[in-house]
């Protein structure tokens, strides 16, 4: 079952990934184990838990799943505010990408919601 693919907000969030990849190739050398290892592992996990959730039997288990995914993207929210904060990225980036994380948020949100009420 691939109908993840169909999903905008699965879309979006490797848009996301491919974004981030590209962004946090100018960050600092030191911080590849550090703080760029760990935003890349945040982008990928959102995208790849909606997959995963597609996957699952149940709505239930599929909700589960984009739970996690919502998780993973407060916690890359969370990490790009660092980024801010330490100069790694600029401030248009910084709005352009916190924008598209809050989006993509809402979208998670309301498919699970969806998903829920069924």
């Amino acid at each position: 079952m691939n109908y993840f693919k169909e999903l905008k907000v699965w879309q979006k969030a490797i848009e996301l990934v491919t974004e981030t990849y590209l962004k946090t190739q100018n960050f600092p050398k030191e911080e590849i184990y550090g703080l760029t290892s760990q935003i890349r592992r945040c982008a990928v996990s959102i995208p790849s838990n909606i997959a995963e959730g597609c996957g699952r039997k149940t709505n239930k288990d599929f909700s589960n799943f984009l739970g996690i995914s919502l998780g993973s993207s407060f916690e890359f929210e969370t990490q790009l505010i660092i980024c801010k904060n330490l100069n790694f990225i600029n401030e248009d980036d910084f709005k352009n990408i916190e924008s598209e994380i809050q989006h993509i948020q809402n979208m998670i949100i309301k498919l699970q919601n969806s998903i829920d009420s069924k």
